[in-house]
Parts: structure tokens; C-alpha cells; sequence
């Protein structure tokens, strides 16, 4: 009889076991499937915000080409090419590249909300983005003057 008890004991232990396994696949896929909800309805707001924020051209070249150019508010001759995904930020002095930034939030933010807040970033305080960003100088012609903070 303590056999029996035993293994009947066992069984319903790995019943239990098993039980708890899949309780716990159901909600870390319960979780995973809100957070990329929340991080959808977050896309969307995000997209909206910038296309209030962007003017109907910019709006229209952003969708056009993929990144939105910003004027530097310093520099006559610069522009940055801000990435609507993931990526680096390219500078051109007078049309050319001269340099990839590479600056990014600690946390997640909607892709949309990056945008913007480079462009923010850029035309209320370059110098401060400038400073924050990581940098990598291309090769460029002798007649270009490389970005300076």
C-alpha cells in the first residue's frame, strides 16, 4: 500500500508540475501578446503626434524616403537625416555625408516618437546632441569642413 501511495503521490506531483508549466506558457504569452498591443496603440498616438508636429512636406518626405531631414539651426550648409527605423542619423555638410550619429533613448519608444524627438532635439539644442551623440566620420573630400560641436 505505501508503494501505491507513493507512486499515486509521485503522479500527482508531475500532474502538478506539469500544470504549473503550462499556467506559466499561458501568461508569458498572455503578457507578451499585451505589451505588443500596448506598444501598437503607443505606435499609433506616436504617428499621429508627428504627423501634427511635421509639416504636410516633411510628413510627405519622411513617407517618400524613409528618414526626415532636418536643418541645422547653426549650420547654413547641414543637414541630419534622421531614420524613421532604427539607425543611425547621417550628416551632410553641403550635400555630402560627412559623419553617421548614433544617439537612441535608454527605453523603448515608438519609432514615431524617435523621430520627433530628434528632430526637437536637434533644433532646440544641437550643440547638446551633437555632444550626446556617438559619432563616426566618413571620408570625405579636403574641401569639407567636418562637423565641429
Amino acid at each position: 500500500m505505501d508503494a501505491v501511495a507513493a507512486q499515486v503521490g509521485l503522479a500527482l506531483l508531475v500532474v502538478f508540475v506539469v500544470y504549473l508549466a503550462i499556467l506559466m506558457s499561458v501568461r508569458l504569452a498572455q503578457r507578451r501578446c499585451n505589451t505588443e498591443l500596448m506598444q501598437r496603440v503607443a505606435q499609433d498616438r506616436a504617428e499621429a503626434l508627428l504627423k501634427d508636429v511635421l509639416t504636410v512636406a516633411e510628413y510627405a518626405q519622411l513617407d517618400a524616403s524613409g528618414y526626415l531631414e532636418v536643418r541645422s539651426p547653426s549650420e547654413p550648409m547641414r543637414t541630419y537625416r534622421v531614420p524613421r527605423k532604427p539607425g543611425r542619423v547621417a550628416v551632410a555638410e553641403g550635400g555630402v555625408d560627412v559623419a553617421l550619429l548614433c544617439i537612441a533613448p535608454v527605453d523603448w519608444l515608438p519609432p514615431s516618437d524617435v523621430v520627433l524627438a530628434h528632430k526637437l532635439m536637434i533644433e532646440g539644442d544641437e550643440q547638446e546632441y551633437l555632444r550626446r551623440a556617438n559619432r563616426r566620420l566618413l571620408s570625405v573630400p579636403n574641401r569639407l569642413i567636418p562637423i565641429r560641436n
